[in-house]
């Protein structure tokens, strides 16, 4: 039923979800650190494009009301402050986020931006109700090597700084998506139905980021495309000795 969603992402992506990753992934120990990361991953996911509008999208007032709202969440995650009540309601922004007025291109990504930021932030509260409903507690993880891996490779001159960082985040969100989808049919049906529930959303999220590069690049941006999709391809399919939600194959796994 959800395939018309995935063709145009495994046509994006240059390999599928290795196997070992599966099996690792549907073992009954690993459900905390799936779960645990899954929420990780969508803050992360929602700060990415945070940092994004504050740096070149939105006016000074603005960037203090982006801080503001992903305060609850950051404290939750890092602090360990707050809990599931607390955040109740929290991943609507109640004010408009004003664009500046030197940027070209501010209003189209602050518009695409602050949708992904709500939906991410959705996410958070959705996997955190999940965890607290099995009794899973929260604790921090550290992050794996996926990201930092795509971002060793960004240019470091605008827009192309800018350029490499959307295109990435559209193979984060592809990624995550193709996942959701691999993963599914293996875990049981609270945990299916909610990842596909997220595909539509996530689907849309890589067309927004590849959709806002091209706007800004005076170029063709298939090129640097192709080149991140060889990069991400090397991180999922070789060796990782960790293993998180974006991660490679299992290495050194019990």
């Amino acid at each position: 039923m959800y395939q018309s969603l995935l063709t145009p992402i495994k046509q994006f992506l240059n390999c599928e979800t290795p196997q070992a990753w599966l099996d690792e992934a549907q073992k009954p120990q690993q459900l905390s650190t799936v779960l645990i990361d899954h929420l990780l991953c969508e803050l992360k996911a929602a700060q990415s494009a945070m940092y994004l509008i504050r740096k070149y999208a939105a006016d000074g007032e603005s960037k203090q009301q982006l801080l503001a709202w992903f305060q609850p969440y950051e404290d939750f995650a890092y602090r360990g402050i707050g809990n599931l009540d607390s955040l109740k309601g929290k991943s609507n922004i109640s004010k408009a986020i004003i664009a500046k007025s030197n940027s070209p291109y501010s209003q189209s990504l602050i518009d695409k931006m602050v949708l992904l930021i709500k939906e991410e932030l959705h996410h958070f509260y959705q996997v955190l109700e999940i965890m607290t409903r099995r009794n899973i507690e929260y604790h921090p993880i550290s992050a794996g090597r996926y990201a930092k891996g795509l971002l060793t490779h960004v240019r470091t001159y605008e827009p192309q700084t800018l350029i490499d960082k959307l295109i990435i985040g559209a193979f984060i969100e592809a990624r995550s998506c193709e996942r959701f989808a691999a993963l599914a049919p293996f875990m049981d049906d609270e945990i299916a139905n909610f990842y596909v529930s997220l595909l539509r959303s996530e689907s849309r999220h890589y067309q927004d980021y590849l959709a806002l590069a091209q706007q800004i690049s005076e170029i063709d941006i298939q090129p640097r495309v192709e080149f991140f999709a060889q990069q991400e391809a090397k991180l999922i399919l070789s060796k990782d000795s960790e293993f998180k939600f974006h991660s490679g194959v299992p290495a050194l796994i019990n």
